[in-house]
C-alpha cells in the first residue's frame, strides 16, 4: 500500500457537483493499493498515521488546554482531534521508469482494490476518528487547504 497524506486545515471531495466528503482540520489521505497487499498492511499504516506526530504542539491538544509548545510536530491526529479523508488513487501505483505512459501492473485489481480500502477506513473508525471518503472507482474532484504545507509518502 501507498498513502501520500497532507495536513489539512479542511478537505473535500465531489462527484459530479455533489460532496460526499468533507473534513476539518486533518489528514487527507490518497491510498493506493498494490496487487501484493494484505490486511496486514492496511493495518500496520493505520496503525502508523494514527500516531504518526505531524500536528504542531503549539495547538490545544483537546478542548479546554490552552496552546502551548514550540511549533514543533509533536502531536498525532489523535491528540488534535484530527479528522480523515480517504480517497482512492490507484495511481499511486503507478510505474514511470520507462516510455511516456505510466504502467499499473503493479496495481491490485478493483475488487481486492475496493476491499482493502474499505477495511482501511473500517480500521481508522474503529479508533474513533471521523472518516469521510471519497468514492471508489469515481471520477472525484479533490479539494483541500494544505496546512504548511506538510504532505508524506508511507508505504508498507
Amino acid at each position: 500500500m501507498r498513502l501520500v497524506i497532507q495536513r489539512v486545515k479542511e478537505a473535500q471531495v465531489t462527484v459530479e457537483g455533489k460532496c460526499v466528503g468533507k473534513i476539518d482540520k486533518g489528514l487527507l489521505v490518497f491510498l493506493g493499493v498494490a496487487k501484493t497487499d494484505t490486511a496486514a498492511d492496511a493495518d500496520y499504516l493505520v496503525e502508523k498515521i494514527s500516531q504518526l506526530r505531524v500536528f504542531e504542539d503549539n495547538q490545544a491538544r483537546l478542548p479546554g488546554d490552552s496552546p502551548g509548545g514550540q511549533g514543533k510536530m509533536n502531536c498525532s491526529a489523535v491528540e488534535v482531534g484530527g479528522e480523515f479523508l480517504v480517497v482512492s488513487q490507484f495511481t499511486l501505483l503507478g510505474n514511470c521508469e520507462k516510455g511516456r505512459r505510466p504502467s499499473f501492473d503493479a496495481a491490485a485489481e478493483p475488487k481486492m482494490g475496493e476491499e482493502l480500502y474499505e477495511l482501511f477506513v473500517k480500521r481508522l473508525r474503529e479508533k474513533k476518528f471521523k472518516v469521510e471518503t471519497g468514492q471508489f472507482r469515481a471520477m472525484m474532484d479533490v479539494s483541500l487547504v494544505n496546512d504548511g504545507p506538510v504532505t508524506f509518502i508511507l508505504e508498507s
